[in-house]
């Protein structure tokens, strides 16, 4: 697991649970309740955090390394899930242009009308992240495609179909050195995160040009593991009308080479309840390794190489608005050739990677992914599963 650094020693203490236990489930009313206050124990932390690093990893090891039973874990995962503090989802590997193109995309909006606007852009399945902000935009979004010409046309037709927007501006990502999978909880410590990663299985080399492109089946089966990565072979044999057998070689494949899965956790709960976006610029030759740094950050998210005017683009998650300032003023003494040109505070994440966000931060639906070269997604489901609308 790559190792982050904190900015000004901010840092989760980690936790350690003792020998094997019982542990007297939470009802979902401990969980539910709009604008309720609630707090993670040191078990829902643990189990979030060993997802973090193996998304699918199965109860019996969850199990163990927790120190509780399976089905303990199994029940307290599905209470978090319906509460919508937690899900695990599945997306086209960043990493790669041949299977995605990513444009991250600047919006101004007319006065009293960004919020409009993000919710319009958040039922688009080509859109994975929509955030509104402060600053120098009013909504930043990040938008997938198949290819650079598809990127235009849907940027191009979203945006003109959209009342209230007034310009855009696209920075297409030539690279994502770090991105959301790989940020942890910390609340495992070392032997425990070690056993969880031994668990995983080994990844892929990059899916070359010929692997690149996808089929009926690869769609099918990312939009079901988009609104629940960790949906059983069974069901997803079902959902895709194919037999367990090529669910499981196909889905074995796509994981290694294409797709990535992450888990991720209602921000509020994470300890780092505050984002900002930050545009900036390296020279030329220093672009991999300030890039490589900042992924040693623990306060950036994602980072993405981009071209434009600025050649970079960092999220990073915070304690307080003080950090705003404060965190840009560690990254210059850590990274003098790096200039930030602009920053925006998130006011709200509408859509975060295909899940439609509360005003706590709660998953409530999901829009799945559209695949590169596949069928767009079918619209906003219901948080629990591709049911509803």
């Amino acid at each position: 697991m790559r190792g982050k650094t904190s900015c000004d020693g901010a840092a989760f203490a980690p936790d350690s649970p003792g020998a094997r236990r019982e542990v007297p489930s939470k009802g979902a009313q401990d969980y539910a309740g709009e604008g309720a206050a609630v707090e993670l124990d040191e078990l829902d932390r643990g189990l979030v955090h060993a997802l973090q690093i193996h998304p699918r990893a199965p109860w019996t090891l969850v199990g163990d390394v927790l120190g509780v039973n399976p089905v303990t874990v199994a029940r307290r995962w599905q209470r978090l899930q319906e509460a919508g503090l937690a899900w695990v989802t599945a997306y086209p590997r960043l990493d790669n242009t041949r299977i995605v193109v990513t444009g991250v995309v600047e919006v101004d909006t007319e006065p009293g009308v960004a919020e409009d606007v993000a919710r319009a852009f958040a039922a688009d399945p080509a859109v994975a992240n929509i955030k509104l902000t402060a600053g120098g935009r009013d909504l930043v979004a990040a938008v997938q495609a198949r290819s650079l010409d598809e990127l235009a046309r849907v940027t191009t037709l979203m945006f003109q179909r959209t009342p209230g927007v007034r310009a855009t501006r696209t920075h297409v990502s030539t690279g994502v050195p770090t991105e959301g999978s790989r940020w942890r909880l910390r609340s495992l410590d070392e032997l425990q995160s070690a056993r969880v990663e031994a668990a995983i299985p080994p990844a892929g080399l990059p899916a070359p040009a010929a692997e690149a492109r996808w089929d009926d089946l690869d769609a099918r089966l990312l939009e079901l593991l988009s609104a629940d990565g960790r949906m059983s072979l069974r069901d997803l044999s079902a959902g895709s009308d194919t037999s367990l057998t090529t669910v499981r070689r196909r889905l074995q494949s796509l994981l290694a080479t294409r797709l990535s899965l992450r888990c991720d956790l209602a921000r509020p709960l994470s300890g780092w309840p505050l984002s900002a976006v930050y545009f900036a610029s390296v020279p030329g030759q220093y672009v991999a390794e300030t890039s490589r740094a900042l992924s040693g950050v623990r306060e950036v998210r994602s980072c993405a190489i981009t071209a434009g005017p600025h050649n970079l683009v960092i999220d990073v998650w915070l304690r307080d608005l003080h950090d705003v300032h404060a965190f840009e003023a560690h990254l210059s003494r850590k990274l003098p050739r790096l200039t930030v040109a602009d920053r925006s505070v998130v006011l709200r994440t509408v859509k975060h990677m295909g899940r439609l966000l509360d005003h706590d931060g709660r998953c409530a639906g999901v829009v799945p992914l559209r695949l590169p070269q596949g069928e767009r997604g079918r619209g906003p489901v219901g948080a629990a599963g591709i049911t509803g609308a």
